[in-house]
């Protein structure tokens, strides 16, 4: 028996959601202020007619609207729910309206019919609610996913740990030994990542001899070794430089060459025939070596080199001249991040190694300084004449960090640097100092 129905004036809208006091008469609301009403007189309905279609009901019901094919379903069955894009959002109306629809609604009505997922009821939703409780992909990751006690960790490394390993039969896995650790945590380090551009990082010094061209191929090669980015070290010394002569490979290039050719570089391949790389695939561009040529290199060359390596590197060392005033060297400093500067363990290298400090904080340099580092090198055997220790509490009061280079028989012969030759402790130290770099960029970043 077909129950009695009221008849009332249609509810006031609620979010833009269609809601019907009576089933005789509804209201189509749209979001954006615009309300089209329509008077609907419907046959009175059993409880076994009231039910909404299937999905691909719907999507055959949608087709129709487009096209003149008799729909396979009575005009006046009601309630299947189609969503049309009204401009401001999706609005549910019934099938009976969508065939009054015009066919550039009705082609959004199949649009979105045919974009729903399987896994949306079928059912009117208020604006906001499609998209409650979904997760996106970026959530899967392998702590959530992976049970802690299926995970295969990697083969430990120490002496003991990996004996305990192999005599169980892998089956017991001690983890890494403390020396290993700690050398992947200075890998960590190392490799931490850098946002933005090419960071600038001169090596400085005003006295020759102190081992400045070997701080930045020692600092240049533990970069690169621990690095997944690309590493550059520029030789900008205005005279003649050596430190092409300290990697075993060359190109017979060098920065005059690259300034010549600058606006022929469109990719990295133009460029890695002009430097040279090494075993830790540090890449190093030569100082102009030619005795013919009467122009130095000066600030604008400095410039023109930077601007194309910067492109092409996240990292670029300078290995700068004795010069503090020449123009190659305010060119420097004007692009420099972090600075390196090199001091010798005598009397008078300490003294011009603080002096070039106060140089550079009265000329306009503080926050460089603050953030600088030094590096005490050993250049020559033996125990130093003077005390390393109050070097370094000297120096720590001006800069951010002081690093010890250690005297190596490897550097001291002058010829090219194999980085895994190096004694441990050397070797060390040049990682040291490269994380100290990179976290010095990394504040500088983060300020």
């Amino acid at each position: 028996m077909t129950p009695e129905r009221k008849d009332e004036t249609p509810d006031e809208l609620e979010n833009g959601v269609l809601t019907a006091g009576s089933i005789d008469t509804a209201g189509i609301g749209l979001i954006g202020g615009s309300t089209a009403q329509v008077d609907v007189d419907l046959p009175s309905l059993t409880a076994d007619e009231d039910d909404l279609l299937t999905e691909e009901e719907l999507l055959a019901e949608a087709d129709d609207l487009l096209g003149d094919r008799p729909s396979n379903h009575p005009e006046d069955t009601v309630d299947a729910e189609l969503v049309v894009d009204a401009g401001t959002g999706p609005q549910p109306i019934s099938r009976r309206e969508a065939h009054h629809l015009g066919d550039h609604d009705a082609k959004h009505a199949v649009e979105r019919v045919h974009t729903r997922t399987a896994d949306v009821p079928l059912q009117s939703r208020r604006l906001g609610e499609f998209e409650g409780g979904r997760e996106s992909s970026d959530l899967l990751t392998a702590d959530r996913l992976l049970d802690p006690a299926h995970v295969v960790r990697p083969e430990p490394e120490g002496g003991w740990q990996h004996f305990v390993y192999s005599v169980t039969g892998h089956r017991v896995n001690l983890g890494d030994g403390k020396r290993a650790r700690a050398r992947k945590e200075l890998d960590r380090r190392i490799a931490a990542p850098l946002g933005g551009g090419a960071k600038f990082v001169p090596i400085l010094s005003r006295k020759g001899g102190v081992g400045k061209t070997t701080v930045s191929t020692l600092l240049g090669m533990a970069l690169a070794d621990a690095r997944d980015d690309r590493v550059i070290a520029i030789d900008a010394n205005p005279d003649r430089g050596t430190l092409a002569d300290r990697i075993g490979r060359v190109s017979g290039k060098t920065v005059r060459d690259l300034v010549r050719v600058r606006g022929e570089v469109v990719g990295f391949n133009d460029l890695s025939s002009i430097v040279a790389r090494d075993e830790t695939r540090l890449d190093v561009l030569a100082s102009d070596a030619d005795p013919r040529v009467s122009e130095a290199f000066n600030d604008r060359d400095y410039h023109d080199v930077a601007s194309v390596a910067a492109h092409y590197y996240s990292i670029v060392l300078t290995d700068t001249g004795t010069g503090i005033v020449h123009s190659v060297m305010e060119a420097t400093l004007q692009l420099a991040d972090v600075l390196v500067v090199v001091a010798g363990l005598s009397v008078d290298e300490a003294r011009l190694a603080s002096e070039t400090l106060t140089w550079l904080e009265t000329n306009g340099y503080e926050d460089q300084v603050r953030n600088a580092v030094v590096v005490l090198n050993t250049a020559r055997p033996g125990t130093p004449l003077v005390r390393a220790s109050e070097l370094e509490a000297h120096f720590g009061t001006r800069v951010r960090t002081v690093v010890r280079m250690p005297y190596d028989p490897h550097l001291a012969a002058g010829s090219a640097v194999s980085f895994r030759d190096l004694q441990p402790a050397t070797r060390q130290a040049a990682r040291e100092l490269a994380a100290t770099v990179v976290e010095g960029l990394r504040i500088l970043a983060s300020a």
